[in-house]
């Protein structure tokens, strides 16, 4: 395969709301760029890019794919990512590796939930957007009011560059305001054909105010533009396509195009937008990496060069027929199929044995990958999501993922004798995928616990240990993940002084614990002595004291938003010991937890509700019974959306209990929001009240 010039190479996410209509974009892009020659579509069952089973069958996006296509003479790697909650980190690693990002809308509902926090997680990031408002064709399609809420609620500045032709199921095109034209899709072959015409007579001067908001918006990144306009000279799209790029590569500018994927119109000009506007690999800002073999050395910075030292992130494990297939971003320098690397986070060597590129779940074989592409290889048997590969002459480390917290358990255990054995093997290989995946066995019942995102993850963990690995489970109800926390400021001395074995453990330390404000985490200080202890027992007593808090004080759940603080921690050598330290600090930990007045914290949820106005007042009085708070409500054509704060607990099954309530209209969406004491009643219950 030739290597693509890496200006013309571009790595975008599809990324928005569930059922915005991603893949049904994926699945377009992919028929019109000559990738596929059908079109795949997602209430069949026959989408592409939903390959897996359950994808198929909930007609949903579980895990995000890859795959690649060509338009005009630009390559353009694609990763469609899931829009459910439950499976946010599928976004987040999507986005720690992409240059660019496609953000879909719906002209009827709108700005959604769960737009709001991947278009956060792409903040977070960096990561320049276009947009496409899809679904112009529906009944209450409203693209303006799309706009508008893209303003308040991002503090975005969203550029219109497409008028609707129509509007609703009228829908039949769309005005290009930059090149002066209207564009209509071909009904007789799935809209392959783009026919350009003149523009309405009734949609002109809507079209030329269009352009001159658009020259506003590209005179701020390019000042010759701005002399122009002011002296009423034609500018032309060249130059404003090059100042509005600049504009979207600094992520202050988000070009907004219309269109509905379903009915094949408006595709390809969104193809022409990320080529023109998205980033290639060389506009994207250096990666940093931190050089192993120099610890005092400051962060290096890697521009995308295939001649530099080889620097890949493991953005992604799939356990694939029993063996991993990670997924890498390179960031400097080449690999080939067969090489040896080094795996700088674990510090051990590995070996890509071989190298594909993916389409979906399909393989395509490669020999070679450079900077700035996405791969998959085969091989690696230690690698992780947030890994760091690279070269042993130049070792060095990547920052990792942000990975959310799960807050959702389930109890399983094997059905049968036979599954037994099955069980911790199959969870295993899940664990490689999912950071956000945990398992544990309760010290009290020997049940294995499985903690997740949501019911949902779940759901779909248990299917898949049916499916592909052959294990069937019984599972109980699930349960809510529960935190510790403090409440007031305790100073605690403990002294440890043993003999075990015929040697004597000994270690002192004193210990500060204090509440921080609610989602602080933890906070470890260690001591500024004078007399420092040695580099590997203060690491031990540092690992010692989180693992401490990560299994807690009393209820088993992990202390967090607290602060500890190693006041002291003597150290004499041939006396002090690391048995010894650790035993007084775990010991102090617990006796200073105790006294500073432990209470149990509940995960409480943001939900975003869709009802029939009719039916909002006793959607809102259930809420409040469930101790719920409710943050805004908003009227949209017949129905209302309510922003409402609900603990987890309150909201197992609750689909049911909506659905009973709007005769079946209403839907909801839920994403962790944060900890809140939980009611006396829970606190009795784990004898913390």
């Amino acid at each position: 395969m030739t290597r693509p010039n890496l200006r013309n190479l571009r790595n975008i996410g599809i990324i928005s709301h569930i059922d915005a209509g991603k893949t049904t974009v994926s699945e377009r892009v992919l028929f019109y760029t000559g990738e596929s020659h059908r079109i795949g579509e997602v209430h069949n069952g026959a989408a592409i890019m939903d390959w897996m089973e359950q994808e198929q069958e909930r007609g949903i996006t579980i895990t995000a794919t890859t795959t690649c296509c060509h338009w005009r003479d630009v390559r353009i790697n694609i990763i469609d990512t899931p829009g459910h909650i439950d499976f946010t980190i599928e976004v987040e690693r999507s986005l720690r590796v992409l240059d660019g990002a496609l953000v879909i809308f719906s002209a009827v509902e709108g700005v959604q939930a769960q737009t709001e926090s991947v278009w956060r997680q792409s903040d977070r990031y960096a990561v320049p957007r276009i947009c496409l408002i899809n679904k112009m064709d529906r009944i209450g399609a409203d693209y303006q009011r799309v706009l508008e809420q893209v303003r308040k609620r991002f503090f975005a500045e969203p550029i219109p560059m497409q008028l609707p032709v129509g509007v609703e199921n009228d829908f039949s095109g769309v005005v290009d305001v930059l090149e002066g034209h209207c564009l209509t899709f071909a009904e007789n072959d799935l809209g392959a054909t783009v026919e350009i015409s003149e523009i309405p007579e009734q949609l002109k001067e809507e079209a030329a105010a269009a352009r001159e908001k658009i020259v506003e918006a590209a005179a701020d990144y390019d000042d010759s533009i701005l002399a122009d306009f002011l002296e009423s000279r034609k500018i032309s799209t060249d130059r404003l396509k090059a100042a509005l790029r600049r504009g979207v590569l600094a992520c202050r500018l988000f070009p907004v195009y219309l269109g509905s994927a379903l009915r094949n119109k408006g595709i390809q000009p969104v193809l022409d937008a990320v080529v023109d506007f998205l980033p290639s690999p060389l506009d994207v800002p250096p990666i940093t990496a931190l050089p192993l073999d120099e610890p005092s050395a400051t962060t290096l910075e890697l521009p995308c060069d295939p001649r530099g030292p080889l620097c890949a992130l493991a953005f992604k494990v799939l356990s694939d027929e029993g063996r991993k297939l990670t997924y890498l971003r390179v960031y400097s320098g080449t690999i080939h199929a067969g090489d040896d690397v080094f795996n700088g986070t674990r510090r051990i060597p590995e070996k890509m044995a071989r190298l594909f590129r993916m389409h979906a779940h399909k393989r395509e074989r490669v020999k070679e990958v450079q900077a700035g592409d996405i791969v998959a290889a085969v091989g690696l048997k230690h690698a992780l999501t947030g890994d760091t590969l690279c070269h042993a002459e130049h070792p060095m480390r990547l920052e990792g993922l942000r990975v959310p917290e799960p807050v959702v358990s389930l109890a399983v255990e094997p059905r049968h004798i036979d599954d037994r054995e099955k069980l911790p093997v199959a969870l295993e290989k899940l664990l490689w995928e999912d950071p956000t995946f945990r398992v544990r066995e309760d010290a009290d019942t020997g049940q294995t616990i499985l903690t997740g995102m949501g019911q949902l993850h779940l759901e779909i963990i248990t299917d898949r240990l049916r499916r592909e690995f052959g294990v069937e489970v019984r599972t109980g109800r699930p349960q809510v993940v529960y935190r510790e926390t403090v409440t007031t400021r305790v100073k605690h001395h403990e002294k440890f002084h043993r003999e075990t074995e015929g040697r004597v453990q000994s270690g002192e330390v004193t210990l500060q614990i204090a509440p921080l404000e609610r989602g602080q985490g933890l906070r470890i200080i260690m001591p500024a002595d004078e007399k420092p202890l040695p580099s590997d027992i203060r690491e031990e007593l540092e690992y010692c004291l989180r693992q401490a808090c990560t299994a807690g004080m009393r209820t088993g759940y992990p202390l967090t938003d607290v602060e500890i603080k190693v006041l002291k921690a003597p150290f004499e050598a041939g006396v002090t010991t690391d048995i010894g330290l650790r035993a007084a600090a775990q010991r102090g930990l617990g006796l200073a937890a105790a006294e500073a007045k432990l209470t149990l914290l509940e995960p409480v949820m943001a939900l975003e509700l869709t009802v029939p106005t009719d039916c909002a007042g006793q959607v809102i009085g259930s809420l409040q019974q469930k101790r719920g708070r409710i943050d805004g409500l908003e009227t949209r054509s017949e129905t209302e959306v309510i922003q409402a704060r609900v603990p987890l607990s309150e909201l197992f099954d609750y689909i049911g209990e909506l659905r009973s309530a709007t005769k079946g209209r209403g839907t909801f969406v839920m994403e962790f929001s944060h900890y809140d004491r939980a009611p006396e009643e829970v606190q009795a219950l784990f004898g913390l009240s």
